[in-house]
């Protein structure tokens, strides 16, 4: 009897041991500084890029390269549909990439030559107008469109370049952190255009632009060079014959089925729509307040608060998870806009016709009221790789798979989506409002001074935000992962990444 007691005590001492071992695998931590510098810096390039390309192109292209309001919106949403089958093929072909240097590092690579041609073309004048211009412009988005559809394979590496849940969410704090420097860049770009020509008159605000757009092409894929050769794969993936035995339509299944992927989806369709409101903040700046210098100094206070709010998004996280975070933020951007907008509509002291009348008090209110709205941004920025990364582990826990490039490819469906109608709508609401650029005989910049149109500036500025960031916060109310779901997933997904990397 003695003897019995004391096998099953020790069989059980071992089955500790052992779940202990397992656990142990998602508690080791993985990451030397090289490494995460190398993931950082990508980020911060890309950031740079983004925020770049996606703040300067429409304004350069009807402003400077002359390109109508109506060819943009429809190149807008003939480049994100085009982009929207593209993604089907580049996710596909990264999922099943198997190579000495991973699934995902040569993607690093390959696409620079691309999107670098692509985004210089996006900011020249090739003196041409109309229909051929409109057909120079698309061709030039598809390109740049083409190289990041396959460069974007980077993010996959937030999800593969540690199993330990705990340091994957610190990688994800630092690097929203390191970035915030990185808007800071883009930033000046309205300072050089105002000065320069006032430096040397033959020098024109377009060709501040190209010359610009190149520097930041060139520095973001020096980060990308940096990072294929200092960072590594460590999620154990399908071989390719496994991966080949399941069908795409049977990934897509488990895909569209997967219900926090479903939610976060839902969350940055809503969320992008943000994006029209801030297409028209250099039209705002410009036209509006009369200063388009204004943008760059409006930015270095509003970009203050980001510094703390990183930190504070990792503590919010840690204390009331990034489903709570991810909802409160949303709402309080929600409000923080109405009450720009009430503020500021039709007679209060930010309102587009008196602010020449007051400009020092009205460009301090206006600077309090765009911080206040911003305060979500980060928080936001930080729950979103969470809450997708926590959304692929539970389609591990479910179905044994990890289509990261697929899963990106459907959500990048909704995105481009959303893209599309932002984009459309970016180009129409100033149609709508009847916004004509003007210029002085140098090629410079005059206000446009019409009380309609700087009405309507105003209003797609804060009302489209305000929705945007009200929906997204809502829709991560039917977000599932949190709690004892999230408990269970943790500890059975420990166990089958342990026996997995046992057979390897």
């Amino acid at each position: 009897m003695s003897d019995t007691v004391n096998t099953t005590s020790l069989q059980e001492n071992e089955a500790t041991e052992e779940e202990v071992d397992k656990l142990a695998y998602t508690k080791k931590r993985y990451l030397r500084p090289k490494e995460i510098a190398a993931f950082v810096l990508v980020n911060f390039g890309q950031k740079n890029l983004s925020q770049f390309i996606g703040t300067e192109k429409q304004f350069f292209l009807i402003q400077y390269a002359g390109l109508s309001a109506q060819h943009y919106a429809n190149i807008e949403l003939f480049a994100t549909i085009y982009d929207a089958l593209d993604d089907t093929i580049s996710g596909l072909i990264i999922d099943r990439t198997r190579t000495r240097w991973g699934r995902v590092r040569p993607f690093f690579l390959l696409p620079l030559p691309l999107w670098i041609l692509g985004g210089m073309m996006l900011f020249s004048t090739p003196g041409i107008s109309g229909v051929g211009q409109a057909i120079y412009v698309a061709i030039a988005t598809i390109i740049y469109g083409l190289g990041m559809s396959y460069f974007g394979a980077w993010n996959l590496m937030t999800y593969n370049i540690t199993p330990n849940i705990n340091e994957r969410n610190n990688l994800i704090t630092t690097t929203k952190f390191v970035e915030l420097f990185g808007t800071f860049i883009p930033s000046m770009l309205p300072i050089l255009v105002k000065f320069v020509p006032k430096l040397n008159p033959s020098i024109t605000n377009a060709e501040v632009y190209k010359a610009f757009s190149v520097f930041m092409l060139l520095f973001a894929a020096s980060f990308a060079i940096y990072g294929f050769f200092n960072m590594r794969e460590r999620i154990p993936l399908q071989s390719r014959e496994e991966m080949n035995k399941t069908s795409v339509w049977g990934s897509m299944k488990n895909i569209i089925t997967n219900r926090p992927l479903l939610t976060i989806i839902l969350a940055e369709f809503f969320n992008n729509f943000k994006a029209v409101g801030g297409s028209t903040e250099s039209f705002f700046w410009l036209n509006n307040s009369g200063n388009y210098a204004y943008r760059t100094v409006c930015g270095l206070f509003t970009g203050l608060p980001n510094y703390v709010m990183v930190p504070f998004a990792a503590k919010l996280v840690r204390k009331f998870g990034a489903r709570s975070t991810a909802i409160a933020a949303g709402l309080f951007g929600l409000g923080a806009y109405m009450l720009m907008f009430v503020l500021g509509y039709p007679n209060g002291a930010v309102f587009s016709e008196n602010f020449e009348d007051k400009s020092i008090l009205n460009f301090a209110i206006i600077v309090v009221l765009l911080t206040i709205a911003g305060l979500p941004n980060k928080i936001i920025n930080v729950c979103n790789p969470i809450l997708t990364a926590d959304s692929l582990d539970y389609m591990e826990w479910k179905h044994g798979l990890r289509n990261e490039a697929l899963v990106t490819t459907v959500q990048g469906y909704f995105i481009k989506l959303a893209t599309a109608c932002t984009g459309w709508l970016s180009g129409m609401v100033l149609r709508w409002i009847e916004y004509v650029p003007l210029k002085d005989e140098l090629g410079h910049d005059i206000a446009n001074k019409d009380p309609g149109v700087l009405k309507g500036i105003w209003i797609v500025f804060c009302i489209l935000p305000a929705l945007a960031r009200g929906l997204y916060g809502i829709s991560f109310i039917f977000y599932p992962i949190h709690g004892k779901l999230q408990q269970q997933m943790i500890v059975e997904l420990a166990d089958k990444r342990a026996a997995a990397l046992e057979e390897v």
